[in-house]
């Protein structure tokens, strides 16, 4: 016997549909990521536009950072696609900090409103865990948050922090 197919507007697809428009983001993040052991933070602010692709299963969202930003101005680009079959969502970065280079995706879905997505990476060299978390408390605010795992994800460490306020058109 197989299970009935989920209805398509509660398969997963409409989860990310709350990070379409423009934001103004305000960023605080470790100031050496490569560090297990850094405990200074760094503050500055970034904008962002989201738009729907592909019928609204893949979204662009394009981040600026711009004026006093550690290490200087940079540019990233994420790709978020939602798979149908697996009812899972996959995401890619790129950003002029690493030109030529699309990080390894990250995969996940929503639980109660609340995203998360896993994958491995590598930072300096070293293999690392990768976690997203993504929330949206309220239709104008989001939040996404960045651990590291050093470990094999036995243990979590918070290194950036971006809370989204949206502009208004």
């Amino acid at each position: 016997m197989t299970s009935p197919a989920p209805d398509v507007a509660d398969d997963g697809r409409h989860d990310f549909d709350f990070i379409f428009g423009t934001w103004n983001i305000r960023n605080r993040k470790r100031r050496d990521a490569t560090d297990p052991t850094c405990e200074e933070w760094v503050e500055f602010d970034t904008t962002s536009r989201t738009e729907p692709i592909f019928g609204g299963l893949s979204h662009l969202e394009r981040i600026r950072a711009v004026g006093e930003v550690p290490g200087g101005p940079w540019e990233g680009l994420t790709l978020r696609q939602f798979d149908p079959q697996d009812q899972l969502w996959r995401i890619w970065w790129a950003s002029t900090r690493h030109p030529g280079h699309v990080d390894p995706p990250l995969s996940g879905q929503f639980t109660d409103g609340v995203g998360v997505f896993r994958g491995d990476d590598t930072l300096d060299g070293v293999p690392i865990g990768l976690r997203f978390t993504w929330s949206s408390p309220e239709p104008d605010r989001a939040r996404w948050t960045q651990e590291f795992s050093w470990d094999g994800g036995d243990t979590w460490r918070l290194d950036w922090v971006m809370d989204f306020g949206r502009t208004q058109a």
